[in-house]
C-alpha cells in the first residue's frame, strides 16, 4: 500500500449503470474488457472497467460478508478482477453508505472496514459509494470520511469515487474526506436536457474539482442513442452532435470520463467521440486547472470556456445551447490577451485536427444547435 496514493488526472474507464441497469455478471465485464482493448479505448486512456449495484445476493452470509450473485458472478469475483487485470484493465465496483444499496442490496454502513478488507482481497481497484438509504441523524460526510479510512487501511490502493449527488453542499467538504472523485448532481439522461442542466450547474462548482479529487458530471451516455435497460437513463437519445458536444464539456470540465454505451456494439462515430486525443488530452492534462466562462458576443445561449492548459497552451471551446445557429465570436482581449502584447493564438481544431493559423484580436465560428467546436490554442508573437 502506497502512502500517498494520488490520482494524477480524472479517471477514465466504463460503468455498467446506464445500458446493463440490474443484468451486471461476469460474461458481461469480462466481454466488455475484451472490447474495451480490443476496439483501442484501452491505448486511448480507459482503464477501469465499473460494475455498478446489483451484483451481489440480497443478503450477507453467516460471517457478514457481502456474496457475489452466484448466478451473475459462478466463478466468483477474483476470478473476475484477474481476468480484467490480465488484459491489463482495473476493476471497480459498488456499494453504497447507507444500509442498502439505492437497488435494496446490502450496503456498507457499519461494515465499511471488513468490506473495504474484502474488496482488497478480490483485488478492486475502484469504488463507486453511493448515498442511498443511510440514517438519517449521520451526515454522509462522515459515512465518507468512514469509508476513505476503511479503504486506506485495507492494503490496497482502491479510488474512492463518491457518488453523493450533491446533497449537503458536498463540494464544499468532499476533498477532506481523502474521495478522488466526487459527485454533485443528480443521475444523467440520455437526453440532451439533462446533458445542458449538469454542465450548467457545474460550471459554478469549477474551482471544488482538481488534481487529486475531481467533480465527475456522471457517465458519459455517449452513444447510448436510447438504447439500454436503465429505465431512468434511457429515455430517448441523443444524435451525434449533441453527443460530441457531451464529451467536450465533460472533457473541458475535468470530469471523470466513464463510458455508460455498450462498447461492444458502438458505431465508428462513437469510437471516435471517445477516443477523440486531442480532447482526452485536454481533460488529462497534468495541470488540471479549471475551466471559466466567457460570455460570447453574438448569441444569449451560446458561451465559451477556456481552459489553461500546461506547457503554454490553452483549450478555448464554443459551445451553443439554443435551438438555431449561433455565431460565436471570442475577443482575445476577454482573454487577457490585448493586441497592443504583440501576440495572436495559433488555433489548431480538436475535432477535425485542422490547422487554422494564427488570429489576432479575435476569431468567430458559426456553431450548429447544441454543438461546439474545440481549439488548442498557442500563443505566438506577431
Amino acid at each position: 500500500m502506497s502512502n500517498n496514493f494520488h490520482l494524477t488526472a480524472p479517471p477514465m474507464g466504463w460503468n455498467s449503470w446506464n445500458t446493463f441497469y440490474d443484468q451486471v455478471s461476469e460474461d458481461l465485464i469480462r466481454s466488455t474488457a475484451d472490447a474495451i482493448v480490443d476496439k483501442g479505448l484501452a491505448k486511448a486512456g480507459y482503464e477501469y472497467v465499473i460494475m455498478d449495484d446489483c451484483w451481489s445476493q440480497k443478503t450477507r452470509d453467516e460471517n457478514g460478508r457481502l456474496v457475489p450473485d452466484p448466478v451473475k458472478f459462478p466463478n466468483g469475483m477474483k476470478a473476475v478482477a484477474d481476468y480484467v487485470h490480465s488484459r491489463g484493465l482495473k476493476l471497480g465496483i459498488y456499494s453504497c453508505c447507507g444500509l442498502h444499496t439505492c437497488a435494496g442490496y446490502p450496503g456498507s454502513f457499519e461494515h465499511e472496514f471488513e468490506d473495504a478488507k474484502q474488496f482488497a482481497e478480490w483485488g478492486i481497484d475502484y469504488l463507486k459509494y453511493d448515498n442511498c438509504y443511510h440514517p438519517a441523524t449521520l451526515s454522509s460526510e462522515m459515512l465518507y470520511r468512514r469509508m476513505n479510512l476503511a479503504l486506506r487501511s485495507s492494503g490496497r490502493d482502491i479510488v474512492l469515487a463518491a457518488c453523493q449527488w450533491g446533497r449537503d453542499e458536498v463540494h464544499q467538504w468532499i476533498r477532506s474526506t481523502g474521495a478522488q472523485t466526487f459527485r454533485s448532481t443528480i443521475d444523467i439522461q440520455d437526453a440532451w436536457k439533462s446533458i445542458e442542466q449538469i454542465a450548467l450547474s457545474q460550471l459554478e462548482k469549477q474551482q471544488y474539482g482538481g488534481a487529486g479529487c475531481y467533480n465527475d458530471m456522471d457517465i458519459l451516455v455517449v452513444g447510448m442513442h436510447g438504447k439500454g435497460l436503465n429505465p431512468e437513463t434511457s429515455i430517448g437519445g441523443c444524435n451525434d452532435t449533441e453527443y460530441q458536444t457531451h464529451f467536450a464539456l465533460w472533457a473541458m470540465m475535468n470530469s471523470p470520463l466513464i463510458i455508460g454505451c455498450d462498447v461492444r456494439n458502438m458505431d465508428d462515430a462513437t469510437r471516435a467521440i471517445l477516443t477523440n486525443p486531442d480532447l482526452i488530452a485536454i481533460n488529462q492534462d497534468p495541470e488540471c486547472r479549471s475551466c471559466h466562462k466567457l460570455s460570447t458576443y453574438g448569441s444569449p445561449d451560446a458561451f465559451i470556456l477556456v481552459k489553461q492548459l500546461s506547457g503554454g497552451d490553452m483549450a478555448v471551446g464554443f459551445f451553443n445551447f439554443g435551438d438555431n445557429n449561433a455565431h460565436v465570436e471570442l475577443h482575445f482581449w476577454d482573454m487577457g490577451l490585448p493586441l497592443a502584447s504583440g501576440y495572436g493564438l495559433d488555433f489548431h481544431n480538436c475535432l477535425t485536427g485542422e490547422e487554422l493559423g494564427v488570429q489576432r484580436e479575435s476569431f468567430a465560428q458559426k456553431v450548429e444547435p447544441h454543438g461546439c467546436r474545440v481549439y488548442r490554442c498557442r500563443l505566438t508573437e506577431v
